[in-house]
């Protein structure tokens, strides 16, 4: 392929509405096009870019023992209603009526999906236990979108999702999937990535950790140990911390999986 022969051009100078470097890089490039706020389309060599990724995904996926499976992006809202969740969530959620006059959702997340998968694929406890994943778009109508691709509301999202019998369990594939995402990280050069302690947030659960780029531009701020090595959100480390020598915050941007 001849880059004279790409669909679309570069641009020589930056347009008034974008806000960080990368974004205009992005755009002068030919990599997206802003087609709305939060809202982007992948030209051609962005798209091989975005592929390229979800290559490394996909084989460190399989390398932890994740299976990959597909799930829908429209969700009957009845398994969400089941949970709770569906009043919970608040505009992010965009919600819509289907030509029945069914309570449908556009899926921002895939608890529901995959136990409800459960309740039918998983016949006994020999059948656990069991991790999937899928890389798919998902939608979440953002309050602010900024950054260009740092904080979108379409986005393409790798979400895994497992089951287990017992917590050891739990533990082993948990600790399985960090290391598979330290290795991605390092694939796609990133490498001043912190795994920190997180809010669970509308997922839920007893623990949650992500993933920390250090940058300039950031929006959130970690706290980290010089002395122990602790490190967590600034918005959980009152509630977490186990050691309280922390060192001066530093800035970060928070890391979509």
């Amino acid at each position: 392929m001849r880059f004279s022969q790409l669909f679309g051009r570069t641009l020589r100078e930056r347009r008034a509405d974008i806000e960080s470097a990368s974004h205009d890089l992005l755009e002068r490039a030919c990599y997206v096009r802003q087609h709305t706020a939060g809202i982007y389309t992948f030209l051609t060599l962005g798209l091989l870019s975005l592929r390229k990724i979800e290559r490394i995904i996909r084989e460190e996926m399989a390398a932890a023992g994740a299976l990959e499976i597909l799930m829908p992006v429209v969700h009957d809202a009845e398994v969400w209603k089941q949970t709770g969740r569906y009043d919970a969530i608040d505009a992010t959620m965009v919600r819509f009526k289907d030509r029945r006059d069914r309570d449908c959702l556009l899926g921002m997340t895939h608890e529901e999906i995959v136990a409800s998968l459960a309740a039918t694929e998983l016949r006994s406890y020999r059948d656990l236990d069991v991790v999937v994943y899928q890389i798919q778009t998902k939608f979440r109508d953002e309050a602010r979108s900024r950054g260009g691709l740092l904080r979108t509301r379409e986005f393409l999202m790798k979400d895994a999702y497992s089951l287990h019998l017992t917590d050891d369990g739990l533990a082993t594939a948990y600790e399985a999937q960090a290391a598979a995402y330290h290795r991605i990280f390092r694939r796609v050069g990133l490498h001043d990535v912190a795994m920190v302690e997180s809010a669970t947030g509308l997922m839920g659960g007893r623990r949650a950790h992500e993933f920390m780029c250090f940058l300039d531009v950031g929006e959130d701020t970690v706290v980290v140990c010089e002395r122990c090595g602790f490190a967590a959100n600034r918005e959980v480390v009152a509630a977490t911390a186990s050691c309280r020598g922390s060192s001066p915050a530093v800035p970060a941007a928070r890391h979509r999986g």
